[in-house]
């Protein structure tokens, strides 16, 4: 999912990919990709809802042979002489040690088997990892105790097996749950969407499937219904809540010719929209597999912790060998060397290793993506962390990117300020000007209606003029007024940043409206965390220096460049890296991508369904300069959780893997493999549950 402005037009489809045709291969627990799952004998199900039901399927799968295997591990515990020599009591059948066999035997093909077949799988691959280590470890005490009831001398470890592989099954059970709950985000992008849309078909209104709408469809949304499509409104008006789209919690006022998102949802007013774009050309759709590819895709952090999963499989399985050898040149009995052998490589499963990236990785990845923040380079975001100067375009980002009415005064008493409003919108109302289209918007705002008008001409560079209701009304620019010797009013320009307007009705002033790119209210609340944060903030836009030193002014910038023009983006960009600052720019990603790829973290911002930069790391949705802000928190959190869940996992080992060699053997402390495996599966429950705790660190809106 490449794409940052979603402009559809400028779309690079062949870098798209239907998240239904993606290619989820076998699990390696050693690097716990998570996107790539084998838990044993279930096929590869690609994601989106038919991964989500895979994932359920496997949990399920481990729930029963979990349960099977506990059942049969409580007999086993009761029949092993180890266990009655604990508790002090005798309990022997005929044929003891040949009950205890048959029933390891189940315990160890139908519990072990997903290790078993994992095994199998990391040596296909040449990967060996945790499910080498656990498949070796349940192996050998499995066949070396079978051998002790067929005539070896030794002890057997039956019910070492037994809670050893009931150990693995409900530690994997957690895990995938935890995994599982991480891709929720996901899925409930995926089920957004409803099955079905009411097609308008002349007269008539037919229920189709999503599957059978098609491009310029007409389809009709009832109050309270799911947008089955993106699409243009061509009657009606409603309120849209987009929030799981966008993160934008206020339900957004959308009337005729406004763009619509599919699976937002419809609030009390019918509307017809023109399908524009269905099933994998959908904001959605595209949305999702963005979702999926940021998911896949490694980042620095998680290919470290792939090679350190990976080392720390061949240091387990050297220690592991190293042990036995150890023990058995001490003189200690095989079966004890054996039982310290077996303990190292329980213990030493990086599987809190293998989880620790991934999970926040799957956690982040879906999270932001529901607050409007879509990550396309992981190691962008991540270093998000770093960012010392924040290089922003005016418009759109700290602006709302369109004129908005900020003042209309009346200078002659026969006219109010509305009545100044209403007459002037008459000459507006057909033309596509940036000052027409904000003096039309105000008048819709505040439903006034919009008078006829009669003889309309335009004034050469000066403005326009036509009659209305018998009178004879000019919107003009300062210059007419100061060709035509008028004088113009002391208060007219309060604001630099404001272009004023004057409306003359039968040649007399009557008075002005002023109009500005409204900065937006959330801007200066951003401007203070990246401050707290020391990041500092620079201006860069297109505009002339009065409006651009207005806005720094008022926001309080550390800087602006005025009338830049796109390609000196990119010089700005570089000497700011010239000087050892770690650059982020946002722009709109269209004249902006030459910076956007240059800046050490590519920020695209958009609105809605507009978007587009290819070179863009991250893309913003909303356009709201508090995404940035929320991003580099959130950015900072997920980095700090990846740490801490290294260092946890890490730390782990090196502590936990001598205990199990037996160093402690002198102060009479011996770790056994039960004991080993819990602490393992513990671990690994500790990663989990650290990773969901990143969900709270983003801001919500």
């Amino acid at each position: 999912m490449d794409h940052s402005k979603m402009d559809h037009s400028k779309m690079d489809h062949s870098k798209m990919k239907d998240p239904k045709s993606n290619d989820h291969s076998k699990m390696n627990h050693s690097k716990m990709d998570h996107s790539k799952m084998d838990h044993g004998d279930h096929d590869a199900i690609p994601m989106g809802m038919a991964g989500h039901d895979h994932h359920k399927m496997m949990i399920a799968d481990f729930k029963k042979r979990f349960w099977v295997t506990v059942a049969l591990t409580i007999p086993i515990l009761i029949f092993s002489p180890m266990i009655q020599g604990f508790f002090g009591y005798e309990f022997l059948l005929p044929g003891n040690p040949y009950i205890l066999f048959a029933l390891s035997t189940i315990v160890y093909f139908y519990g072990g088997w997903p290790f078993l077949k994992g095994f199998v799988s990391e040596i296909k691959n040449g990967a060996p990892g945790m499910m080498t280590l656990i498949s070796m470890a349940i192996s050998v005490a499995y066949f070396y105790s079978s051998a002790t009831v067929f005539g070896l001398q030794g002890v057997d470890f039956f019910w070492e097996l037994a809670t050893l592989i009931a150990i693995m099954l409900i530690g994997h059970w957690i895990e995938m749950k935890s995994v599982l709950g991480a891709s929720k985000a996901l899925q409930l992008l995926v089920s957004m969407m409803p099955a079905e849309a009411h097609r308008v078909k002349g007269d008539t209104i037919e229920d189709i499937s999503l599957e059978d709408l098609l491009k310029d469809d007409v389809i009709l949304v009832k109050p309270g219904e799911k947008v089955p499509a993106d699409g243009i409104i061509i009657e009606g008006s409603s309120y849209l809540n987009e929030s799981m789209l966008t993160g934008e919690s206020k339900p957004v006022k959308k009337d005729e010719k406004d763009k619509v998102i599919g699976g937002s949802v419809n609030g009390n007013g019918s509307i017809k929209v023109k399908v524009e774009h269905t099933g994998k050309d959908s904001y959605l759709n595209k949305v999702i597999t963005m979702v999926e590819e940021a998911q896949k895709t490694k980042s620095k952090m998680q290919n470290l912790s792939d090679r350190a999963a990976k080392w720390l499989t061949y240091i387990a399985l050297g220690i592991g060998f190293g042990t036995l050898a150890v023990w058995l040149l001490l003189g200690f009995p095989f079966v004890y060397a054996l039982e310290r052998m077996v303990t190292v490589m329980v213990i030493a499963c990086p599987h809190a290793l293998g989880l620790a990236i991934p999970l926040v990785v799957a956690i982040s990845t879906s999270v932001s993506a529901q607050n409007g923040l879509l990550i396309r380079n992981r190691t962008a975001f991540e270093e998000s962390r770093k960012i010392s100067v924040l290089l922003f375009d005016k418009t759109g980002t700290l602006t709302k990117g369109d004129f908005g009415v900020t003042r209309i005064e009346s200078v002659n008493d026969s006219y109010s300020n509305e009545e100044i409003l209403r007459l002037s919108s008459a000459l507006e109302q057909s033309s596509e000007h940036p000052i027409a289209v904000g003096i039309i918007k105000k008048v819709r705002e505040d439903k006034i209606d919009i008078p006829k008008l009669e003889n309309f001409n335009a004034i050469t560079g000066k403005g326009v003029e036509a009659n209305v209701e018998g009178k004879q009304v000019k919107v003009v620019s300062p210059g007419y007024l100061r060709d035509e010797k008028i004088e113009i009013p002391k208060d007219a320009f309060s604001d630099a940043a404001e272009t004023v307007v004057f409306v003359l009705i039968d040649g007399q002033l009557a008075g002005y409206i002023a109009l500005a790119d409204e900065i937006r209210p959330e801007s200066a609340e951003a401007i203070k965390i990246f401050k707290k944060n020391n990041i500092k903030v620079i201006m860069a836009t297109g505009d002339n220096e009065i409006t651009a030193k207005a806005v720094s002014d008022k926001l309080g910038l550390d800087g602006y460049y005025a009338e830049v023009l796109p390609h000196q983006k990119v010089e700005l960009v570089k000497e700011l890296q010239g000087k050892g600052e770690f650059v982020a720019m946002t722009g709109d990603g269209v004249n902006d991508a030459p910076a956007l790829a240059q800046a050490n973290v590519g920020i695209a911002v958009g609105s809605g369904t507009d978007v587009a930069a290819e070179t863009a790391d991250i893309i913003l949705v909303n356009s709201n300069p508090q995404d940035i802000a929320n991003l580099i928190l959130f950015g900072k959190a997920t980095y700090n959780k990846m740490i801490q869940n290294l260092i946890w996992a890490t730390g782990y080992n090196i502590v936990a893997i001598p205990l199990a060699a037996g160093v402690l053997y002198s102060s009479g402390f011996v770790l056994g493999p039960a004991v080993g495996a819990v602490l393992m599966s513990l671990s690994t429950i500790i990663v989990a549950i650290n990773a969901q705790l990143l969900k709270r660190k983003i801001g919500k809106k």
